[in-house]
């Protein structure tokens, strides 16, 4: 296998008048395609500025940051543009969902951005990977008329519909009950399988972490541990 993502030495910190914060403190991260790895921490850890790095939605202070053999501080704002868009997939904790879109048109909207597709092959795509989260028939609600659990596998639906080589999960179950939570753990993994997408979460919460196959742990804004695991079983109700 082959790395999709390569940090080294990351530092990044921020200004807050007329003082320094420092929030990662030259990491170190190599993770291989096909991984579905945890990043796990306290809050204020540096686990969210370390996926933001990652996601091309912010740049490291020094240091290097590679993602898809792509090193992100030498792209312009268009090329990261185009490589956020063709190669990852982002799910949030708070859903980011289009509140005035219906489900499907949620989904579609990174194959609108690509423009690789046309109608019916959107649509096909669509509806594939409604089926794969359980939300067949849901087509035409929209994220008000939603569970929680049912918002975020409209999320999950939407980060891989474009087949990205890479998701990046923030807290992907901060929101929800530890049924629904585990349940979207399970669901994630499958699609790790049978997509052999690369996933990539940040956490605190032991239950995420015993999904993951790789745990990173991170502390004061450094990497103090790495760990290949054997994952927990699926969660039940994850097809």
């Amino acid at each position: 296998m082959s790395s999709i993502v390569s940090v080294r030495g990351a530092v990044k910190e921020y200004r807050l008048g007329d003082v320094t914060v420092p929030a990662l403190r030259g990491v170190d991260l190599e993770v291989q395609e096909g991984e579905f790895l945890s990043i796990a921490g306290p809050s204020g850890s540096g686990k969210t500025t370390l996926l933001n790095l990652i996601g091309c939605v912010d740049t490291a202070t020094s240091g290097i940051v590679e993602v898809a053999g792509r090193n992100t501080s030498t792209l312009s704002e268009r090329e990261l543009t185009r490589l956020r868009l063709d190669t990852i997939g982002f799910i949030f904790q708070s859903f980011n969902l289009v509140s005035v879109l219906s489900v499907l048109q949620n989904v579609e909207l990174p194959l609108l951005l690509q423009r690789s597709m046309n109608g019916a092959q959107r649509r096909e795509r669509v509806q594939h990977l409604l089926e794969e989260v359980g939300l067949k028939g849901y087509d035409r609600h929209r994220p008000s008329e939603l569970s929680g659990g049912q918002r975020q596998r409209v999320a999950i639906a939407r980060a891989l519909v474009a087949r990205p080589k890479l998701v990046l999960a923030d807290e992907p179950t901060a929101n929800l009950d530890s049924v629904t939570g585990e349940t979207i753990l399970g669901l994630m993994r499958n699609l790790n399988q049978t997509e052999k997408t690369t996933f990539i979460f940040s956490t605190h919460d032991a239950k995420v972490m015993a999904h993951a196959t790789t745990l990173v742990r991170i502390a004061d804004g450094k990497v103090v541990d790495r760990t290949a695991r054997e994952a927990a079983p699926q969660a039940a109700g994850a097809r």
